[in-house]
């Protein structure tokens, strides 16, 4: 069951890159008109790349660290494949419905337009809902409490160091019309968070 669930975090890996790649290309010819990046949000996207893809990417690579092995099951690996499987039809849903005004850091596209329709009729930020459910569906198909547990870490950092800027900025640009949306959402679990 081990190799089982370390082959289907791979084909998910695989996946998330394959959908991620042409909105990055598209999202690199749109003008961009106000860029918050900084070094905190720099280390956020570290953090989840190195709990998301990096940690979990050397454990089943390497078998590293051995000693923080758990028993494999069936049931984990079943489970940890559906909501990884959900995280990267929330994540392309995402990405197809930002389109042009997609963006991986803190940034306003030039003719950016406030998006709740699709996944964001339902949270704010599905992105991260995104995230957060790769970070289960990754500890469920990991039998390794260190890389299992990485992604949910990743994802925690990113989020807690991203989402209120982010919002800010929204609110910054968009005014009532984002505080309405606000009024109307959750952040990244609907009807609760």
């Amino acid at each position: 069951m081990a190799t089982l669930g370390k082959i289907v975090w791979v084909i998910g890996i695989i996946a998330w890159y394959f959908i991620r790649v042409p909105f990055e290309r598209r999202a690199k010819r749109v003008n961009v008109v106000s860029n918050r990046r900084s070094p905190v949000d720099m280390f956020g996207l570290a953090s989840g790349l190195i709990g998301l893809a990096i940690v979990p990417a050397l454990y089943v690579a390497t078998g590293f660290p051995q000693a923080a092995d758990r028993s494999a099951s069936a049931w984990s690996v079943i489970a940890g494949a559906v909501v990884f499987f959900f995280a990267l039809w929330v994540f392309r849903k995402t990405h197809k419905e930002l389109g042009r005004n997609w963006s991986i850091t803190l940034e306003i596209r030039d003719k950016h337009e406030l998006i709740s329709g699709g996944p964001y009729a339902f949270v704010r930020h599905p992105m991260y809902t995104s995230f957060m459910l790769m970070g289960v569906g990754q500890a469920l198909l990991l039998p390794n409490w260190v890389a299992g547990l990485a992604g949910l870490l990743g994802f925690a950092v990113l989020f807690f160091l991203r989402v209120d800027k982010e919002e800010r900025m929204m609110l910054e640009i968009f005014g009532i019309q984002y505080r309405d949306y606000m009024q109307r959402t959750k952040r990244i679990v609907p009807y609760l968070y």
